[in-house]
């Protein structure tokens, strides 16, 4: 495994920047055609690249894709709001889509990255053409379950990976947080710490905010009236796939694919079939 991508597509050549909301907002760039925002997931060290760099390729095939690192995170900011860390991710993805120029785009997201993208389905759904959402909770104060448990492990071991991202604490969270122990690999570990630490005045306002009052959008979301499609891993530790369920339960126009022997990172896992299902829902007839 390589966090540097293929010859085609790297995460240097589709580095991209631009300045909104008062700051610097970075994202890649790869592919041509309708544009589709890829939102992050959550977790320590994380990147729009090492969630989506090795779907790239695949979507950029057939479309426009801009992987956003959202504020704080990456080469994204610094950036402080009074907005919850959910609102301010959200703002960002319309913030970059506005400055390019586009009125509409598909949205793929994953992770934290799914929360922030049910807040634009709720709040400014004639921004989205199509939805991919997997792998989150519906808010901010737990996984809202009937069946499965709270405390859920992942977010356990991510958020003490957080606090003290040592090469034992974030291979700890990778254990739980990947199905796939093949994957958890030194150099992934080593990606995750290098970016969590690089810039210090990014962790500084990472740190500072606030994940706010628990939102429920559950009401806006059954007026959501765009196709969706809610990926989850059957293996997630760290939202258990009953949400999933309740997600589909929610949107009207919406389908439910879980993938077996799958963690919390779907894109990361299972590259080529998680491309593929995405690929065939934002090309095809919507009956």
């Amino acid at each position: 495994m390589s966090v540097l991508g293929t010859a085609e597509i790297s995460e240097a050549g589709t580095s991209r920047t631009i300045e909104a909301m008062g700051t610097t907002l970075h994202y890649h760039e790869a592919g041509e055609g309708p544009p589709v925002v890829l939102m992050h997931s959550w977790g320590v060290g994380t990147t729009a690249w090492i969630t989506w760099y090795k779907v790239l390729p695949r979507l950029a095939a057939h479309f426009r894709c801009l992987a956003l690192d959202s504020p704080n995170f990456a080469k994204s900011g610094p950036l402080y709001t009074k907005e919850s860390v959910h609102e301010m991710q959200a703002s960002s993805a319309i913030a970059l889509i506005d400055g390019l120029g586009i009125d509409r785009a598909h949205v793929v997201s994953n992770s934290q990255g799914s929360q922030s993208a049910l807040l634009i389905a709720a709040h400014s759904p004639d921004r989205i053409d199509r939805l991919v959402v997997g792998a989150h909770h519906l808010g901010t104060n737990g996984g809202e379950y009937l069946i499965a448990t709270e405390s859920e492990e992942g977010i356990r071991l991510g958020s003490a990976a957080i606090e003290n991202p040592t090469p034992e604490a974030v291979r700890a969270y990778l254990a739980v947080h990947l199905n796939d122990q093949e994957l958890v690999t030194d150099e992934l570990i080593d990606y995750l710490i290098t970016q969590h630490t690089a810039r210090p005045d990014i962790a500084a306002a990472r740190a500072a905010m606030s994940y706010g009052d628990s939102h429920d959008v559950t009401t806006e979301l059954t007026r959501f009236d765009r196709p969706t499609l809610v990926i989850w891993g059957r293996n997630d530790r760290t939202c258990h796939f009953e949400i999933g369920i309740r997600t589909m339960n929610l949107i009207p126009r919406s389908r439910l694919i879980v993938l077996r022997d799958t963690g919390h990172w779907p894109p990361f896992e299972r590259p080529a079939e998680y491309a593929s299902h995405v690929t065939n829902f934002l090309r095809a007839r919507w009956g």
